[in-house]
């Protein structure tokens, strides 16, 4: 694509937690000519942003609603407990949510697990956000469970986490949405598939030969049945003399 038919930017959303550095990369190196852009949005907004055509794709956590999205589930994050580093669970490898069933949970409004039932004992209040509660973990009140990511993401050093093996999980998909999928999606499909930059062009060639007529066939050369056949003119083998 040239000129008018270039576009101007593949606009790529993400969710916190959410970590697209190693495919954003992949993409400036074949794709110099296509800047990528990244838009920050909160977990609860991302589906909606793709909806709208706010952006081209998206890296989000799945829900139940769907709607209207293509979706390319990319991997599961496991599931941990975020305590003070004297907490009795940082003492454990691991735990589950009977382990928790004395702790205030708390339960932010950017949630992104969707429980069924909070495990311990709700708090009075849920935060506004992950970051708020992480505040409120290092306070002393409660414990939060979250995706691996925003752990992470909320790192402190007077903070650790613990896996909660029966906990909801979080899914981490690529989306974008329902209709024709542009050429430039195609190839953010490929890249976060791992495909290397010459299967992507092997199939490009192969669509773009499509609709072209085959070559026509060189006429074989039929074998030459007179090769043996004296030319015009010449002199047989001699006759021996008896």
């Amino acid at each position: 694509m040239t000129g008018a038919d270039q576009p101007s930017a593949f606009r790529l959303a993400y969710v916190p937690g959410a970590t697209p550095a190693k495919w954003v990369r992949i993409w400036g190196e074949r794709h110099p000519e296509v800047p990528l852009d990244l838009v920050a949005v909160t977990a609860a907004e991302a589906a909606g942003v793709v909806r709208e055509g706010g952006v081209d794709a998206a890296l989000l956590r799945l829900s139940e609603d769907r709607e209207g999205l293509h979706a390319i589930p990319l991997y599961t994050e496991t599931t941990v407990v975020v305590v003070p580093k004297e907490h009795l669970v940082a003492a454990a490898d691991e735990v589950s949510t009977a382990d928790l069933a004395d702790e205030l949970v708390l339960h932010p409004l950017d949630d992104s697990l969707g429980w069924e039932q909070l495990p311990g004992k709700p708090a009075l209040e849920r935060p506004e956000t992950t970051g708020d509660a992480i505040e409120l973990v290092a306070a002393g009140v409660g414990v939060l469970v979250v995706p691996q990511s925003l752990a992470r993401l909320h790192h402190r050093r007077d903070l650790t986490y613990r896996p909660v093996v029966d906990a909801p999980q979080s899914r981490v998909a690529l989306s974008w949405p329902e209709g024709e999928t542009s050429d430039l999606v195609e190839q953010f499909i490929g890249i976060v598939r791992g495909r290397t930059v010459n299967s992507t062009r092997g199939q490009q060639e192969t669509q773009a030969k499509k609709g072209k007529a085959a070559p026509a066939k060189k006429k074989q050369r039929e074998p030459d049945r007179r090769r043996n056949v004296p030319k015009p003119g010449g002199r047989g083998k001699p006759r021996r003399r008896r």
